[in-house]
């Protein structure tokens, strides 16, 4: 027989994993959330500030990302198929222009637009459903944070 162990183990991923990567990521993430609080005050665990829940978070953050990327295996990087990549890209920009729209348009005509893109545009759904989810998520998440809640949220034009 010429077949020994060494042949039938498959192949030992490199070091550049989709799990190392990830890890990597929500560790530059972390200590990017826990840099930005360093203006907040801290307080004490008995009258915790208002930076201490974003601090414990990042540091919650970065132990679960250094365990994801200290696991062995997973998916060499180069593997990894990104059939997605086009809904990935979509999504992140319907965010980022929810973050740049919401003080210009205010947060019914905001929620109203990126609602409507994601389930009529990314997730190719009928207009009429499109258009009543659209209009009942805006207006109804509107209601219950502005007068259920008392959270003040940006109105645009016409008071919307």
């Amino acid at each position: 027989m010429s077949s020994n162990a060494a042949d039938r183990t498959p192949p030992r991923p490199g070091f550049w994993t989709g799990d190392r990567v990830a890890g990597i990521a929500l560790i530059v993430a972390a200590a990017a959330l826990a840099f930005e609080t360093r203006v907040l005050p801290l307080g004490s665990l008995g009258r915790p500030g208002p930076g201490y829940a974003p601090l414990l978070y990042a540091v919650i953050l970065g132990v679960l990302g250094a365990g994801i990327a200290a696991r062995r295996g997973g998916t060499p990087l180069g593997a990894i198929r990104w059939g997605e990549a086009r809904h990935a890209l979509m999504i992140l920009l319907a965010c980022g222009f929810a973050a740049l729209a919401i003080e210009r348009l205010g947060f019914r005509l905001t929620m109203l637009a990126l609602v409507a893109f994601l389930l009529g545009v990314v997730e190719r759904r009928p207009a009429l459903p499109t258009a009543l989810v659209s209009l009942g998520l805006s207006f109804g998440c509107y209601f219950v944070f502005w007068t259920l809640l008392r959270v003040p949220l940006p109105t645009g034009p016409f008071g919307l």
